[in-house]
């Protein structure tokens, strides 16, 4: 069954904007009573049937609603340096979306290659993710955050610094606690500064390792979702 985004939804009628309207009329070519799934990305799951076939101002109805759609025990948050090919950092966000994650902080390190994002685009990503996966939930997509500014706010008990350092040698999996909300930083190609990693660890992170091997930012990324969601299996 198709599904669409529909984030402002409420009451039991609801009119698509023009983009998933041409999308739901013309590429797909769904019909008066034909039946979809919206979801309002923050747990709502709408059963529905086209009321209206306009493909301007498609007109949905509402048959059935599920609140806390695939609801979670646990919240993951990972702040990770975009990457200098940006397609490898949207390439993160749709798996990780598709994965199960809550919210992404993109992170300015010292040896970042990219300082910029386009925010726009990629909560086009997310969302393109969210719905190809089912997912009810949109994960949160913050600003381009400062390492240091970032650290120093209030964060879970559980935070990470993932680094590959000879001093480092406890491995992720070994220290992530079921139905806990966490927090893993992952850092740019160069990987993070000794100094940073010092700060972090000073403002209550444990450094941890990922894997025996070197990664890219992304794939970093992903092991770090996928760590954290098969262990709260």
């Amino acid at each position: 069954m198709h599904i669409f985004y529909t984030p402002d939804i409420h009451g039991k009628h609801y009119k698509l904007n023009k983009e998933e309207s041409q999308h739901c009329i013309n590429v797909l070519r769904l019909k008066e009573g034909g039946k979809i799934i919206l979801v309002d990305g923050k747990g709502g799951y709408h059963k529905a049937n086209i009321k209206v076939a306009d493909r301007k101002n498609c007109i949905i109805e509402t048959t059935e609603i599920r609140y806390d759609w695939g609801k979670r025990s646990f919240r993951l948050h990972i702040a990770i340096a975009p990457t200098k090919n940006i397609s490898r950092f949207e390439w993160f966000l749709e798996k990780a979306t598709e994965i199960g994650i809550d919210e992404i902080t993109p992170l300015l390190c010292e040896r970042s290659e990219r300082k910029t994002i386009r925010k726009e685009r990629l909560n086009k990503v997310i969302i393109s993710a969210m719905k190809q996966s089912v997912k009810a939930y949109k994960p949160e997509l913050n600003e381009v955050t400062g390492f240091m500014e970032f650290i120093s706010k209030n964060h879970p008990t559980y935070r990470f610094i993932a680094h590959r350092d000879k001093d480092t040698r406890t491995s992720l999996k070994v220290l992530v606690k079921r139905e806990q909300d966490i927090l893993i930083l992952i850092g740019p190609e160069g990987d993070f500064s000794s100094e940073e990693v010092h700060l972090a660890c000073k403002n209550g992170f444990s450094a941890v390792l990922l894997g025996p091997g070197r990664l890219r930012t992304e794939t970093a990324g992903i092991i770090a979702c996928h760590t954290v969601n098969l262990l709260n299996q």
